[in-house]
């Protein structure tokens, strides 16, 4: 299995949104071999058809690596392929077909309605001088048609759905500035007077060193307790304790889901947890929500809380894709912070994906 998925990286571009479909459409190629269900080719012809495959195949997937009107010459492949067997071939109109779903990405809803229309019309033009049967242009006209339509449609939702994740990413980077500078008040408020606090202790503690020992050692134990405080709350505040909890993060994540064209199911009831704990997990729940969006291309996610003697799991299960993952800053994020509270991460592949997350009850 690893090879084939080795061989799928190869062929598709790893941010396509597109999965294993495109395989599926090479059925479609079928139909330039319906000629030899009943004559038999010659030893040229058998050449000719391997060489055209080859081609074919080389054109199919490198247009998925393009868009816009670095597509042109691909189409343009497929339709002399389509072209060069039309006297001989009535099944070679599929060439046609697959030029038609090709040119509904070579830009915006007139640009790709106008190619779909110069391909079926070149398709058109070679059946009127090469290929008069009907079943080379019925299909070519109806099929291709057809095809264009629904890929220019899928276009323009890839399109909107690149647009969506740009805007995503772009709050994403403004979240975390403004994070980043809540943090940066925090601390300054917090460091800011019990650094001076601190200091007094000690300048005070100085001076009554020699005079009142005791009085003193008070004034030393007190900047330990002060220090120590001041220690906590950086904690707090470096962890970002301040959170919008669980039940602000799972509204934000069922908004997010649904820009997605993502169903989301929850348990009815959220857990009463301590504020570190519910911080952990709404941080955890955050960054498994991200990576559905972003990688999983599913349709359906769920959400789920339980407890288990000793621990509250978080559970986020989405039906996408699945497969091998790679850890990216993301996982290993959510990883060292559930292991500094003494939690921990278990991430399953396999029809969907599986993200658990344990807390310490």
């Amino acid at each position: 299995m690893e090879v084939f998925r080795a061989i799928h990286r190869r062929l598709l571009p790893p941010d396509s949104a597109v999965g294993w479909t495109p395989y599926l459409w090479l059925v479609y190629l079928s139909f330039f071999f319906f000629k030899y269900f009943y004559v038999r080719p010659g030893a040229l012809e058998l050449v000719l058809v391997a060489v055209t495959i080859a081609v074919f195949l080389v054109l199919y997937f490198n247009g998925y690596w393009k868009s816009g009107w670095r597509l042109v010459p691909n189409i343009a492949g497929l339709v002399l392929l389509g072209a060069l067997w039309a006297p001989t071939n009535f099944g070679a109109s599929v060439f046609f077909i697959f030029a038609a779903a090709s040119a509904a990405h070579v830009g915006p809803l007139r640009r790709a309605a106008v190619a779909i229309a110069l391909v079926v019309g070149s398709g058109m033009a070679v059946a009127a001088t090469l290929q008069p049967s009907p079943m080379y242009w019925v299909p070519l006209l109806l099929v291709g048609t057809l095809i264009g339509v629904i890929g220019i449609y899928d276009a323009d939702k890839q399109r909107r759905n690149a647009a969506l994740r740009l805007s995503q990413d772009e709050v994403r980077q403004l979240a975390q500035v403004a994070e980043r500078e809540r943090i940066s008040r925090d601390l300054h408020d917090l460091l800011g007077h019990t650094l001076s606090v601190i200091t007094l202790k000690a300048e005070l503690a100085a001076r009554l060193l020699e005079r009142d020992p005791a009085r003193a050692e008070a004034e030393i134990r007190g900047v330990e307790q002060v220090s120590r405080a001041a220690l906590a709350q950086v904690r707090e505040a470096v962890a970002g304790m301040r959170t919008r909890g669980l039940a602000g993060e799972l509204e934000h994540a069922r908004v997010a889901l649904k820009a997605a064209a993502v169903e989301l199911a929850t348990d009815p009831a959220l857990p009463a947890l301590p504020p570190a704990t519910e911080a952990t997990l709404a941080m955890v729940l955050r960054e498994a929500v991200t990576n559905v969006i972003r990688h999983s291309q599913a349709r359906n996610c769920r959400v789920s809380f339980s407890a288990e003697p000793d621990a509250v799991v978080l559970e986020v299960q989405d039906d996408g894709r699945g497969g091998g993952h790679v850890e990216g800053g993301g996982i290993a994020g959510m990883r060292s912070r559930l292991a500094a509270a003494g939690g921990r991460l278990e991430i399953s592949s396999g029809h969907g994906t599986r993200v658990r997350a344990w807390m310490p009850a």
